[in-house]
């Protein structure tokens, strides 16, 4: 049985990129397996099977799946994790800008201790090891060179890169035996694929010019996922340094008008720096902050009255992100702000703007990582002041961040991370906006697929 599915992006990148693209994420855990397994805010076992720590988190042992083999053949070992994990240290994001891994691991001593073991010890304690972990994938070049050996439960079997791809099911047993991955960047071509019968399945259909017209016949499944769709708010200097302002701004934008208007009601509106599926979320037991601009308005009296407000966006990731500024103008001009947007075409340059922080009075962003590890201390911690911090100084929350990286105990670290997302939901950083649903197609009698809060889909 072959089935086929379309998809936004067809490619194997490099060994020791990360990436929250949803397309590229699901054909990566197709063919490979992550170091760890991250479900939801907790990490389970993945090509690491097992672990223990020492020392009050500074020395680890991780013991590889027994029997893992690369689909040519060749035994998976402790040196192959321990080259994933050092070129992830090393690794640049998509916009050519060094990820933060290296910092978490500075110092770090990474040991095969045997074919199938590995010890990892840190100068300092580092208590969300594995779920940093469960953001690696290990993945080898094969014969033409791309990074399409894995340990899956797919082999490739075929790959024209940035077009298709033909995987085929290790086990013989498994449904799907073959998956026929198309690439198609146009979301209603994509959807229109499905409806002719060229294509099972297709996904990123919440992309599409109205994803809520649905044919009758196909089954569709959603689920909102993990990223943010935010605006860092400049807290250093000017009207949001103020801490009455930034809750003023949250005040001032109605989330759910913009995911209504410009999303067809697919997203999620936002209560904090993270989604409900990170770690600590449901233990915070958090509502998005209600739009008030009667409270909005005093609040900005108490931050100082009006004043002029630039607000930067680019044209586009987030998606419509040119709209959704226009409306978030709208909000914080009526309550008395003097908003003026700023379009940036280069998203590649305005990325590496932002972490300079050349972001105006506020700037739109998305937020990807679903570890509440990496949000806090990427973006949030003015003791760590990683390369997405925009000035935001809490001392009273700058405590609460040192305890949860140092509890080790998965539901003492839930709750730690919950008093963090308490405080920064009372004392914003952030223009919290929402989390976006996304959505696949597929025809009567494909087997059985599912999409979780990565986005990425399932086959049964």
């Amino acid at each position: 049985m072959v089935l086929t599915v379309a998809f936004e992006r067809v490619d194997f990148l490099p060994p020791g990129r990360v990436t929250d693209d949803t397309s590229i994420l699901t054909i990566r855990s197709l063919v490979a397996e992550p170091l760890c397994t991250w479900r939801d805010g907790r990490v389970l076992p993945g090509l690491l099977a097992a672990w223990h720590h020492e020392d009050d988190g500074r020395s680890w042992t991780f013991a590889l799946r027994a029997g893992a083999t690369f689909h040519d053949g060749r035994r998976c070992t402790a040196e192959d994790v321990a080259q994933t994990i050092r070129d992830h240290l090393s690794g640049l994001d998509m916009f050519g800008m060094p990820w933060a891994y290296s910092r978490y691991l500075a110092g770090a001593r990474i040991t095969p201790e045997g074919p199938g073991m590995l010890s990892i010890s840190t100068p300092a304690p580092v208590a969300d090891l594995p779920e940093i972990l469960s953001e690696f994938f290990v993945l080898k070049p094969g014969a033409d060179g791309a990074a399409t050996l894995g340990t899956g439960p797919y082999r490739v079997v075929a790959l024209e890169p940035g077009a298709e791809a033909l995987i085929e099911a290790v086990d013989p047993a498994r449904a799907p035996s073959r998956i026929h991955l198309i690439a198609e960047r146009d979301p209603d071509n994509r959807y229109r694929m499905v409806l002719e019968g060229l294509a099972d399945a297709a996904t990123n259909l919440e992309r599409m010019a109205n994803p809520r017209a649905r044919a009758p016949g196909l089954t569709w499944g959603e689920a909102p996922n993990t990223l943010s769709v935010m605006f860092y708010l400049e807290c250093r200097r000017g009207v949001f340094a103020h801490p009455a302002a930034r809750r003023a701004a949250n005040h001032a934008v109605d989330a759910q008008a913009i995911v209504d208007e410009l999303f067809h009601g697919m997203g999620v509106p936002a209560a904090t720096i993270v989604s409900p599926f990170h770690l600590g979320h449901a233990e915070a037991g958090l509502v998005p902050i209600a739009p008030d601009r009667d409270l909005a308005r005093r609040l900005l009296d108490e931050a100082g009255g009006g004043a002029e407000v630039l607000i930067r966006t680019p044209l586009h990731m987030p998606e419509k992100a040119p709209a959704i500024s226009a409306m978030v103008a709208d909000g914080l001009r009526a309550i008395g702000l003097d908003p003026r947007i700023q379009e940036v075409a280069d998203r590649p340059d305005y990325a590496r703007q932002v972490g300079r922080g050349q972001i105006g009075d506020m700037a739109i962003f998305d937020s990807s990582p679903a570890s509440t590890y990496r949000v806090l201390n990427d973006k949030i911690s003015s003791a760590v002041r990683g390369q997405w911090w925009q000035g935001h100084d809490d001392p009273v929350l700058e405590p609460l961040i040192a305890q949860a990286n140092r509890s080790l105990d998965e539901t003492a670290r839930a709750a730690a991370y919950a008093r963090c997302l308490r405080r920064l939901h009372e004392n914003p950083p952030w223009l919290y906006l929402f989390h976006p649903v996304e959505a696949f197609a597929a025809r009567p009698g494909t087997v059985p697929l599912a999409i979780d809060h990565r986005g990425v889909l399932h086959f049964a």
